[in-house]
């Protein structure tokens, strides 16, 4: 079925029904169990609302609950994702187990994937052999000439190269779709690892990143191991160099760059596209592609030029053994755990081989695996209910625009124009993907994941040149997350996001509303954040405001940028305001238009006060339940440096420090540390 507002005819069914009594209808129960949904044993009495809401609220469970040993962090959206895993763990054991599996099912293809995971004996006895040939195929290199056809095998099986090609929708013809080239090739999480020569951390991360690499090489019998490692970390450190930093690629218009495939080679003369594009299966496909970064492509170019072969040989066999080494023997999964998981995120211990194994299961069969999840796991109920929710949000919405302070009465219409066109989705997609092409074997762990990287790639190879598909979920309905996507103008809530601690089912709405609500606001306001908004309803880049409203609402922004860059989780480090500014706008947009939408659910009615917290309280208490995390300190690190959202406190008391509503509920007045002055507060919705 075609998207359309609102996405399915149950939701269509939704927006004519207002207040609880009208529910009954739809199969929903006419009135909201009556409890509050307040986790009281998570509040500490020792700390102030009115100082620090986020401890006061999640106090006691943040000093009482420890990480567990194989997380690097833990909070609520993790332990939806451990019960998830655990539910998802039923269906891959039961399709493990089942002696009468029809070769070719969905069935089969779980159970022998995670079976030729399990086989642990088998992997040892392999060692590198799987990748005997891909080894093989570096090794037989004798010409920088012979680069790009590797450059393209490579992405057809999942291994990481200087540059990665994704295609997606055109950001200014929406109706197509676009190759796009994007900066890449890194192994250690973004340019500022390498780049950062007064972070005592980051250099602390990097040495131990060289050694990493050696141990990786030794094992795979590299006889040069400590030389190669040095030389490719300082070939990774060059291409760093030249690569544009997180907040840069937040900019959308910057990042449009469309160019010919006969006018691509100005940017890399030393680099035979044509080579690449025909290895890759794209030749014929394209006559044009997006260049993401054009100053990193000439940069790659001269790194290219001035690097020996041997040691681009030496890179390569790397990234294919760091891509692989999770699924070889365990002396490689141990070394790979050890660094990505201890080193960079300081996990205790890695995750059970079972957990392991579900989870591979879970990425390379994703909808396969998600189809039956929504099948066990999400009651018909709790779509409806979400849906209706959403319903909610959209009326606060269009509501809240005619209101703004800082929009003029032209950009308030196109506003209200891309708002009706936003299509929602709930729960799972309406169409599931095909993987009756993918053979999966039980004995060949290896040859499973490479034959299911090359179907990925297929795949989206295969849009080029066709319409747009608006059944394409980019989340599985297992994920526990949500979504807004510019181009096709569209949030997305997977089933799994409406997972307890997530979601409620028992507490009346006003938690949930704080909850699960604050999602939906959020996801919908990044429609018009300072990234989403250069957007128009139809997904493309156009700039659709008037120059006096983008000056204003730069403005607002520059406070906000200005509040989190003083915010510092780790001592001695600081939040990037700019490259959290679209995720902390979303976060204070989501809490505007949680209690706008709560009201609206109330058709009229007053909100009941529970256990004594009025339906204000209890909203802001289901935010910071939401939001409650804690990350180890390495993990903490690594977030402030590539993570757009802020930590889980600062989203919190960040966003209810500039709510006056907040300051009403809990009595916040002028000393309290949860108190900004009226002139100070950013309010933009």
């Amino acid at each position: 079925m075609k998207p359309y507002l609102l996405s399915t005819l149950a939701f269509s069914l939704l927006s004519c029904f207002a207040n609880a009594a009208e529910r009954i209808e739809l199969g929903l129960a006419s009135t909201p169990p009556l409890m509050a949904g307040i986790m009281t044993g998570n509040i500490d009495q020792s700390v102030r609302a009115q100082d620090n809401f986020f401890r006061y609220s999640q106090g006691r469970w943040l000093t009482s609950v420890e990480i567990p040993a194989d997380k690097s962090d833990w909070g609520t959206f993790m332990i939806a994702r451990e019960e998830v895993q655990q539910q998802l763990r039923t269906i891959v054991e039961e399709a493990a187990q089942d002696g009468k599996k029809i070769m070719g099912s969905d069935r089969q293809k779980i159970g022998d994937l995670y079976l030729s995971f399990m086989d642990q004996k088998r992997l040892e006895k392999l060692g590198t052999l799987p990748l005997k040939g891909e080894l093989a195929r570096i090794a037989a290199l004798t010409d920088k000439k012979q680069l790009p056809a590797l450059i393209a095998h490579f992405h057809q099986i999942g291994a990481s190269a200087p540059y990665a090609i994704s295609i997606h929708q055109d950001n200014k013809e929406s109706t197509r779709y676009v190759a796009d080239i994007v900066q890449s090739g890194l192994g250690m999480p973004n340019r500022d690892f390498y780049v950062k020569p007064d972070d005592a951390r980051m250099a602390d991360i990097r040495a131990k990143y060289q050694l990493h690499v050696e141990k990786i090489l030794t094992l795979a019998g590299n006889k040069q191991a400590a030389g190669n490692a040095r030389r490719i970390v300082e070939l990774e450190t060059e291409l760093a160099k030249v690569q544009w930093s997180a907040v840069e690629n937040r900019d959308p218009v910057k990042g449009y760059n469309k160019i010919s495939i006969e006018k691509l080679g100005t940017l890399t003369s030393a680099y035979a596209w044509p080579s690449y594009l025909a290895a890759a299966g794209m030749q014929g496909k394209v006559t044009e592609l997006n260049v993401s970064q054009p100053s990193y492509l000439t940069g790659f170019n001269r790194v290219l030029q001035e690097t020996p072969l041997a040691v681009w040989k030496s890179y390569f066999e790397w990234h294919l053994l760091n891509s692989y080494s999770p699924y070889l023997s365990a002396a490689f999964a141990d070394e790979s755990f050890a660094f990505k998981g201890g080193v960079l995120t300081g996990a205790k211990e890695n995750m059970s081989r079972e957990k392991r194994g579900v989870a591979l299961t879970d990425r390379t069969l994703g909808e396969i695996m998600g189809k039956s999840y929504v099948e066990k796991y999400f009651p018909a109920e709790r779509k409806l209910r979400t849906e209706l929710m959403v319903r909610n949000f959209l009326l606060a919405f269009k509501e809240s625009i005619e209101l703004l302070d800082w929009m003029s009465p032209a950009t308030k219409k196109e506003a209200q124009v891309k708002l009706a066109k936003i299509s929602v989705k709930v729960g799972y997609p309406n169409k599931w993907r095909d993987y009756s092409g993918l053979r999966i074997s039980s004995d060949d762990l290896i040859g499973n994941l490479s034959r299911a990287r090359l179907a990925r790639y297929q795949k989206e190879l295969n849009k080029l040149g066709k319409p747009i598909d608006r059944d394409e979920w980019e989340m599985t309905p297992q994920t526990v997350n949500a979504y807004y996507s510019p181009e096709m103008n569209e949030i997305v809530f997977p089933a799994a996001r409406m997972q307890s601690p997530l979601f409620d089912a028992s507490a009346e709405d006003a938690v949930n509303y704080g909850a699960l609500g604050i999602s939906i606001g959020h996801e919908i306001s990044h429609a018009f954040d300072d990234a989403g908004s250069q957007y128009d309803g139809d997904g493309n880049l156009r700039d659709w405001w008037s120059k006096e409203d983008r000056a204003k609402f730069a403005s607002k922004a520059k406070v906000l940028v200005n509040q989190y860059n003083g915010y510092s989780p780790i001592p001695g480090h600081y939040l990037n305001g700019e490259l959290t500014l679209g995720e902390n706008i979303a976060d204070n947009a989501g809490i505007v238009m949680a209690l706008k939408a709560y009201k609206i659910s109330l058709g009229g009615k007053p909100a009941p006060v529970i256990d004594g917290w009025s339906a204000e309280q209890r909203l802001f208490m289901g935010l910071a339940q939401a939001r409650r995390a804690k990350a180890r300190e390495q993990r903490a690190i690594a977030l402030i440096k590539t993570d757009p959202h802020s930590p889980g406190e600062f989203r919190v008391n960040g966003s209810l420090k500039n709510l006056p509503a907040f300051y009403e509920a809990f009595g916040v007045k002028a000393g309290d540390q949860m108190y900004l002055a009226p002139e100070e507060r950013v309010t933009i919705w």
